[in-house]
């Protein structure tokens, strides 16, 4: 956001950059920032949907008359419209492959069809089907030939770590989006619950946000309750963020098992003769606390094609039997290092990158598979120049500040006695062990992060219940329809886990 008060009316700027390209809109009256924002939001997702993702340039170009019409109907002198894409699906044509063709070819499009395509359109909206009133969000006319109707539930979680292994902040932003391919204008309820009942749900959903066509005074009268019409197409049904940190009595007898996730950090640095070298400790867990009872196999509002009821195929991992997969450590390294040799891993591969100053250590979903303990110990290179430090230089004691050193004779007579050279020996190289450690230890590492993904499991404990359609509030679905159903869980984090040492 940037205010130019030298302009007249004084205009403030608001940008936002998606797929290397930059929206702008500006204001030049008090309005709220969440607002403009949120609309360009809408406005890139409008023409993803509409010209294709990602949003390219050239794509922009080739379809300035189907941008120009959207821009038309979602903006309209300055006040926001419609935003909804189901709805200016039945305002904006978008030209047919014979259109483009004839186009490209440099004549002009086939009026017939247009007139075809107009009245045809103009007759749709003076007799409206049966099916219902028109509702915002949800084109007219909708027919599938395959019902279905998909909930996808994805998690991801941010949690820092002390040095102590202690959790400074755990939070689970989680996301619910639905897809519904289904004829007519269904009236859908799709039910959640977590461990504790209603007050368990209560306290895992937090700060909820939905989307306008859920009925709110159904989730304040029974929250878990979802009832909606809803948009055709996939869409993000709601969002909700979660509270992961350990109640006061866990944080006395604290484990990592208190945050119930898969995976846990330690890190341990300064560690060999000279201090040079560090260590990563990765706990694997085969145990997702939750997982056994959100079993789908009985849950009778989730059907088989056909037949009402099925569990459905979650591809890599299910809710009864989760999968660990995209482990990935991201060590960051001090800019002063020059290198990370001898990278020791008992499992997976790490590598070094120079350019991007970092260590990344990947473990294969197989080698993942197995819980247990794995390892990474590295040895840091400093900078050249702190190679040469040592004031004890072919037994004379250099004198840097006046560039001569100081000879000593029992650099030219043998020690009296093996046991004292021996202790001196000691002495000395234990001095030298000790001023190397204090070297090295800017260059040891200050965090680590983990990456991963879990198929079939939530860190938060919520599930669905059922999906259920309320058959007396639908219209136009046909006798007998039983749509397939399904649903995925799915925790991510990306470098979410970080611990700081």
């Amino acid at each position: 956001m940037i205010n130019l008060p030298e302009i007249n009316p004084p205009t403030v700027l608001f940008s936002l950059l998606h797929s290397n390209l930059l929206f702008f809109s500006t204001a030049s009256t008090d309005v709220e920032p969440l607002f403009i924002l949120e609309f360009l939001h809408r406005l890139i997702d409008v023409f993803e949907e509409f010209i294709g993702g990602p949003l390219l340039a050239s794509r922009i170009e080739n379809s300035y008359d189907v941008v120009a019409q959207l821009l038309g109907e979602m903006c309209d002198a300055g006040s926001v419209c419609n935003t909804e894409p189901n709805a200016l699906r039945d305002d904006v044509d978008i030209p047919g492959w014979m259109d483009k063709f004839l186009g490209g070819v440099g004549l002009p499009g086939n009026p017939t069809t247009a007139l075809a395509s107009g009245g045809l359109r103009q007759q749709l909206h003076l007799n409206p089907s049966a099916s219902g009133p028109a509702i915002p969000w949800r084109r007219a006319n909708v027919r599938h030939t395959s019902n279905e109707l998909y909930v996808d539930i994805l998690e991801t979680v941010h949690v820092t770590l002390a040095p102590s292994g202690r959790p400074l902040a755990a939070i689970a932003h989680g996301s619910i989006a639905f897809t519904s391919k289904i004829s007519g204008v269904p009236d859908l309820l799709l039910t959640l619950s977590a461990s504790g009942g209603k007050l368990g749900l209560e306290k895992a959903i937090e700060l909820p946000v939905f989307h306008p066509c859920v009925r709110l005074a159904r989730w304040k009268e029974r929250p878990g309750d979802l009832s909606f019409v809803p948009p055709d197409g996939k869409f993000m049904l709601a969002g909700y963020e979660v509270d992961l940190m350990p109640s006061i009595h866990d944080l006395k007898t604290w484990s990592n098992a208190n945050l119930q996730l898969p995976v846990s950090l330690q890190v341990s640095k300064s560690l060999g003769p000279s201090g040079a070298d560090f260590e990563i400790r990765l706990a694997i867990s085969n145990t997702f606390p939750g997982a056994a009872s959100a079993s789908l196999a009985p849950r009778p509002a989730l059907g088989s094609r056909g037949s009402g009821r099925s569990t459905p195929v979650l591809g890599g991992g299910t809710s009864t039997s989760p999968t660990l997969q995209d482990l990935v450590v991201t060590i960051p390294i001090p800019d002063t290092v020059r290198s990370v040799i001898d990278l020791r891993a008992s499992r997976g591969e790490a590598y070094f990158t120079a350019s991007e100053s970092e260590v990344e250590w990947r473990i294969s979903t197989k080698a993942a598979a197995s819980p247990g303990t794995a390892t990474l110990r590295c040895t840091v290179v400093g900078p050249l120049a702190d190679a040469d430090s040592d004031d004890v230089v072919n037994g004379f004691h250099s004198n840097h500040g006046a560039g001569d050193y100081d000879e000593q004779q029992h650099a030219y007579q043998v020690a009296s006695s093996e046991p004292a050279k021996a202790s001196s020996t000691r002495a000395q190289q234990e001095s030298q062990d000790s001023k190397r450690v204090q070297q090295n230890a800017p260059l040891m590492p200050s965090s680590a992060s983990v990456s991963f993904s879990v198929k079939g499991w939530l860190a938060s404990g919520i599930k669905v219940d059922g999906l259920n359609i309320d058959t007396r509030k639908s219209r136009g679905l046909g006798e007998g329809v039983k749509p397939y159903k399904g649903v995925k869980y799915m925790t991510v984090s990306k470098k979410g886990l970080e611990t700081r040492c």
